[in-house]
């Protein structure tokens, strides 16, 4: 991959963010601006859920010793920007051709076209690709409860069939990716988008969304209806100002599969809506340092999604109802 800097990161980020909403609109629509994203193949109309099921009735017995755990594993439930669900690697020898297609073909349904292709970049540039990355099954396919889980360097991906109404995607997200200036990494769009919300505030909504030092990535536990959430609620902007927060959700969401983001938007239905979240921005960590905020946050009582862009991008999501 070239490290060399894009045409995007050599003219101001400044003015660069003000093409931030063109460009988070085409995403968040479907209508790609960036031709190096065009989609190679098409996504398949069988679900993810049935080609998982394809992948387990294909391993032997001694390939589900390594990658096959109960449910109720704890490994379900971790979360971290680079571990390994299993012990062996999609490219092991392990594994055949065609059960490696199976997992690329999991991979594929579970985002969308251009969600696919910045994720095989991402993974080509952090890992040398997905060969490099894990998977689990916990449960078993055609059950009340399983799941499939990939992991690597910046990334935790599942794909439950939304067997667990509580918990969006089945659980936590990671996404991230190495490269060190973050007007070339494949998810500044998102830092562009969130931007034009705090670009938007008048003097004193910015004094409630700006914040100095932002918590830990890690720190996405649902707080639920009683929860105390940093920065802006969403119910204390203009209905121009709340437009642009439902752009920024959407095209935060935009790299996934159209019934995941539908079972995200059912769950912040069930919880309140647009107006319970909260947006804060944080001072530290300002790439370049021009007051374009690289790290920021969005949450509420069943959302959380914090976006670190320095040194490289670390984000980590969780969506659900707290039990």
């Amino acid at each position: 991959m070239n490290n060399d800097r894009s045409f995007a990161s050599q003219i101001a980020r400044r003015d660069f963010v003000k093409l931030g909403g063109a460009v988070a609109a085409g995403v968040a629509t479907g209508g790609l601006l960036n031709t190096r994203f065009v989609h190679a193949a098409g996504a398949s109309n069988v679900s993810a859920e049935s080609v998982v099921g394809e992948l387990y009735a294909s391993l032997t017995d001694a390939q589900k010793q390594v990658v096959c755990r109960r449910y109720d594993h704890a490994d379900r439930s971790k979360i971290n920007a680079n571990w390994h669900v299993s012990k062996v690697t999609i490219g092991d020898s392990l594994f055949s051709k065609h059960q490696r297609i199976l997992v690329d073909q999991i991979v594929r349904n579970i985002t969308s076209s251009d969600g696919y292709d910045r994720l095989q970049e991402q993974m080509e540039y952090d890992d040398g690709g997905m060969d490099s990355y894990s998977f689990a099954l916990f449960g078993e396919p055609g059950s009340d409860q399983f799941q499939f889980e990939m992991t690597g360097r910046h990334l935790t991906m599942r794909a439950d069939g939304n067997h667990d109404d509580k918990a969006a995607f089945g659980g936590p997200l990671v996404y991230g990716h190495a490269q060190e200036y973050l007007p070339d990494s494949v998810f500044f769009y998102q830092t562009q988008q969130a931007n034009e919300v705090f670009q938007a505030l008048d003097p004193e909504q910015a004094k409630l969304a700006l914040r100095k030092k932002a918590p830990s990535e890690t720190a996405v536990q649902l707080q639920g209806e009683g929860g105390r959430f940093p920065g802006i609620g969403v119910d204390q902007l203009s209905a121009d100002q709340k437009e642009l927060v439902q752009s920024t959700l959407k095209t935060l969401l935009a790299p996934y599969r159209e019934s995941d983001v539908e079972e995200v938007m059912e769950i912040l239905k069930s919880t309140g809506g647009m107006d319970q979240l909260h947006m804060a921005f944080y001072q530290e960590e300002d790439v370049d340092n021009d007051q374009v905020w690289d790290i920021w946050r969005v949450e509420g009582p069943s959302l959380v999604w914090h976006f670190r862009g320095a040194p490289h991008v670390h984000a980590y999501i969780n969506i659900g109802v707290k039990a």
